[in-house]
């Protein structure tokens, strides 16, 4: 498995190279000019200036370059002298906002706690909450409980987000008053009183955000547990005379968590890049509604590193799931 691992990660070096030079090229190539926000009034060697300070002047190779080194080495110096208060990363060029003229780091870095409170809960409580409801609907196949969590499910999966935010914020937020409609991102917990706010705020978006991570994965998990319910290896293990838990729990549940794992582990970025209309409905200040403030702006370079940020996830969680199959199945051996 180690070997495995390694071999997986030099792997990823080229792979997260060519996606980098796919993204930097298609949003270079992109219409649009990041100039054409600026005043008639500015002169145009004002202009030729302020292109030269934005790098538009050189070629679109030397841009890359320059880039990629930022992202891959200037940035992690940065980082860890934001951890560590070091100051190896003091003169180093950085990427920067053509919005805000700020580091595109860290400007991420500021919406990356919302992203994770927010998206990264919902994630983990729909997945907490799907993979027990697929077990018992399978198990109990078109029982009451099966026919209510496929009802639910369905309407979790077809209804859109934007759709059961606004519903979620006229019941609860205009009638009922229970819940805030828009998230407060300058909230800092610091005592109880601040602790029962920052909840309150929090469960409409993660709730939109769960139940459809939740439709989605439930359905996977029973259909993945129906088909090894009926395995032969089933059968055996009840006629030796296991506990039904234990054929369950341990040999179809084990069994059946492999495809899931995928669905799970590849489904993490889409998450993060997928809830920008929840963000957008709740005024969330993530991830999602900084792309989306980006692209409206024609600001390249941070539109360039937040999908650049989606495939690094997708990559990592690729080799998360590949190293998950083989703890789940000792018949998996990659070494």
């Amino acid at each position: 498995m180690l070997n495995f691992t390694i071999r997986r990660l030099l792997m990823a070096i080229p792979t997260l190279l060519f996606i980098s030079l796919v993204i930097f090229l298609l949003l270079e190539l992109a219409p649009g000019d990041p100039m054409a926000n600026v005043p008639l009034t500015v002169p145009p060697d004002v202009k030729e200036k302020m292109r030269e300070a934005l790098g538009l002047d050189q070629p679109t190779y030397v841009r890359f370059l320059k880039w990629i080194q930022q992202f891959f080495w200037v940035e992690p110096i940065h980082l860890i002298d934001s951890l560590f208060g070091t100051h190896w990363g003091e003169g180093m060029q950085r990427v920067i906002s053509w919005q805000t003229r700020s580091p595109v780091m860290d400007i991420v870095a500021q919406r990356i706690p919302q992203t994770l409170w927010v998206v990264g809960l919902s994630y983990v409580l729909g997945a907490l909450i799907a993979v027990p409801i697929g077990v018992i609907s399978a198990y109990k196949q078109y029982s009451i409980f099966d026919q209510l969590g496929t009802f639910i499910s369905m309407i979790g999966f077809s209804v859109p987000t934007f759709f059961t935010g606004v519903l979620l914020i006229v019941i609860f937020s205009v009638y009922l008053g229970w819940f805030p409609s828009i998230y407060d991102t300058t909230l800092k917990v610091h005592d109880w009183h601040t602790f029962t706010l920052q909840v309150k705020q929090m469960i409409m978006p993660v709730f939109v955000l769960a139940l459809y991570n939740a439709a989605q994965i439930s359905r996977f998990m029973r259909a993945s547990m129906l088909d090894n319910l009926n395995q032969d290896y089933v059968r055996t293990a009840r006629a030796k005379g296991l506990s039904e838990k234990v054929v369950v729990v341990v040999h179809v549940l084990r069994n059946s968590m492999i495809p899931v794992v995928t669905v799970i582990a590849l489904g993490v970025p889409q998450v993060f890049g997928g809830a920008i209309i929840t963000e957008q409905v709740f005024k969330v200040n993530g991830l999602g509604q900084l792309l989306i403030t980006a692209i409206n702006a024609n600001d390249l370079p941070m539109v360039q590193t937040l999908t650049f940020i989606f495939a690094i996830l997708i990559v990592l969680f690729n080799l998360i799931a590949d190293i998950l199959y083989g703890v789940l199945d000792p018949r998996i051996r990659y070494d």
